[in-house]
């Protein structure tokens, strides 16, 4: 069904920036921004909560959430399923259907997005059980954000215990907010011109910067999906890191071995050194966003649209980063 969804769903976003400020100043105007009430529609629930002879109401009412190659008799089974039930209860244990919690946190980030993206639509929040399909947690286009609950319930779900640790990392329900802004910036943001490593490391950079801008009150471990501890070791050895790369020239190279050591999701970073199973994954990821951060603190002026369309390179150049000793 997920997948189904994704072809469906695959539309190209709307977006006109507007000028951004000084964060205080950023805030204060943000807060006065209006947006359309949110509404989140448990369809985890409405399936779960069915019954059988309910599938044709639900594919008319839903339509977009039910693949029309697919028998009734599959979606029927599904409801019958008792471990899908029992999923479905532990979603509404971390999410409880009467909690305003999830619709008060998308609505700040809705008016984050509205204040920097004016002509941007809000789209319509839709939760769901989407099977551990943990690769399409989050969908965002114009008309929709589908929200993958059974994803966000806690690393140490015994539902997970088959994923490797490093991916249960990434299944804390604190984690569903910096991602919805991922889902996000993946529209907005342009693609990569090269697969240099220094491309890989800065259009990540961006999507963490977007996260500070969207979501200033979470904290940086959550925004990159580290822990506290992962977090303090990449601040620790930062200069260290900076050098490595500097001296085994690693910024232009474009070995395609490089974004699986430093860029995608893993166990941790491959420096091929003694302390590389103590350090976390992706860390050319938190590297690129510590050049894009020194970029905007060393050039005020940029708008957010104007640092996401601006080169790898020119950002390296200009960025006058010097990491921390």
């Amino acid at each position: 069904m997920r997948k189904y969804i994704l072809l469906l769903l695959a539309a190209p976003l709307f977006f006109s920036c507007k000028e951004e400020g000084k964060n205080a100043e950023v805030e204060d105007k943000v807060a006065e921004v209006k947006v359309d009430k949110v509404e989140v529609t448990r369809f985890d629930d409405v399936f779960y909560d069915a019954k059988p002879t309910d599938i044709p109401a639900l594919k008319a009412e839903y339509p977009y959430m039910f693949d029309p190659r697919a028998e009734d008799s599959i979606y029927e089974n599904k409801i019958k399923n008792p471990l899908l039930q029992e999923l479905h209860g532990e979603v509404n244990k971390q999410f409880p259907p009467g909690s305003d919690k999830l619709k008060d946190d998308i609505a700040a980030l809705y008016r984050h997005i509205k204040y920097f993206y004016p002509q941007a639509p809000q789209p319509k929040v839709v939760t769901l059980i989407s099977e551990m399909d943990y690769q399409n947690r989050v969908i965002y286009t114009d008309s929709l954000l589908l929200l993958s609950l059974d994803l966000y319930l806690g690393k140490e779900h015994r539902y997970y215990v088959d994923f490797p640790v490093y991916l249960r990392a990434e299944f804390e329900p604190q984690l569903l907010m910096p991602d919805i802004v991922s889902a996000f910036a993946q529209q907005a943001i342009p693609p990569r011109k090269d697969n240099t490593l220094l491309s890989f490391m800065i259009i990540y950079g961006k999507e963490l910067y977007m996260k500070d801008m969207f979501l200033p009150d979470t904290p940086d471990n959550d925004k990159i999906g580290y822990t506290a501890e992962q977090l303090q070791w990449a601040k620790k050895n930062e200069a260290e890191m900076w050098r490595f790369f500097v001296e085994d020239k690693l910024f232009f190279d474009s070995d395609p071995k490089l974004p699986n050591r430093f860029i995608n999701p893993a166990p941790f970073s491959k420096f091929y050194l003694g302390f590389d199973n103590e350090s976390p994954g992706r860390l050319g990821q938190w590297l690129g966003w510590q050049i894009v951060r020194a970029y905007m603190e060393n050039n005020k002026d940029v708008t957010l649209q104007q640092l996401l369309a601006t080169d790898a390179k020119v950002i390296f150049d200009n960025s006058k980063y010097k990491p921390a000793k």
